[in-house]
């Protein structure tokens, strides 16, 4: 499948899945669980951020979809949902990282092995370590909970893992906060003026995100790997 054709389906998927979105949010009162939910977590203060950063952990390690999470946690925290959600990605995928390099090596390998990307993956890591490590996060080849195995059988050392992780997730982190925040903005009504202002800034994050994105895309193919 060529390159072209392979963005077209990745653009009908999402298209899907936003249809799919709307559809339910007006069959089913997902906005009042929303609010609800957020209301709960905020209610209980420290004790529901550290309740949402055991969740998180635990999801990256069971490889749950993490976006989902983030946008809650825009949802729930505005702004402050930023610190929240990087310690808690970067916990959680370091304890990934760490099953994989001391408890689940061999069944990780295998998988490695089996899959050509996957190998070129390894074998970039070895050359250039961190780097990798970053290029994927800002631009993921492989699903971000799955990286955190992969990159547990290479031979990076694990603070240079931790933080290029820290680092390299920071775009998508943003963008998927910033989208869980227009769900809070449209909680608390608003004018024309506001969400206007709120639109022009998520394009902007977005437009950010696909430019850093195009950008670690291209250096992973001078690595080898296709993106």
């Amino acid at each position: 499948m060529t390159g072209a054709a392979q963005r077209a389906l990745r653009l009908v998927a999402v298209s899907l899945v936003l249809l799919a979105l709307a559809c339910l949010w007006h069959a089913l009162p997902l906005g009042e669980w929303l609010a609800a939910l957020r209301l709960w977590m905020l209610l209980l203060g420290w004790r529901g951020v550290l309740l949402f950063v055991a969740i998180y952990i635990v999801g990256a390690v069971v490889l749950a979809p993490e976006a989902l999470l983030t946008i809650l946690a825009g949802f729930a925290y505005g702004a402050w949902g930023l610190p929240v959600v990087l310690v808690a990605a970067t916990i959680g995928a370091s304890l990934a990282f760490l099953i994989a390099r001391y408890l689940a090596r061999d069944r990780v390998r295998a998988l490695v092995a089996e899959r050509r990307n996957l190998a070129a993956i390894d074998r970039a890591v070895a050359a250039d370590g961190w780097k990798i490590v970053a290029l994927l996060r800002l631009s993921p080849l492989v699903p971000f909970n799955l990286q955190n195995y992969l990159f547990g059988v290479t031979a990076i050392p694990f603070a240079h893992f931790a933080c290029a992780t820290f680092l390299g997730i920071i775009p998508g982190t943003v963008l998927y906060l910033y989208i869980g925040a227009l769900g809070e903005a449209a909680e608390g009504g608003g004018g024309a003026v506001k969400w206007a202002l709120f639109a022009a800034g998520l394009v902007a994050t977005a437009l950010v995100a696909v430019l850093v994105a195009a950008k670690a895309r291209a250096s992973l193919r001078d690595a080898g790997m296709r993106a």
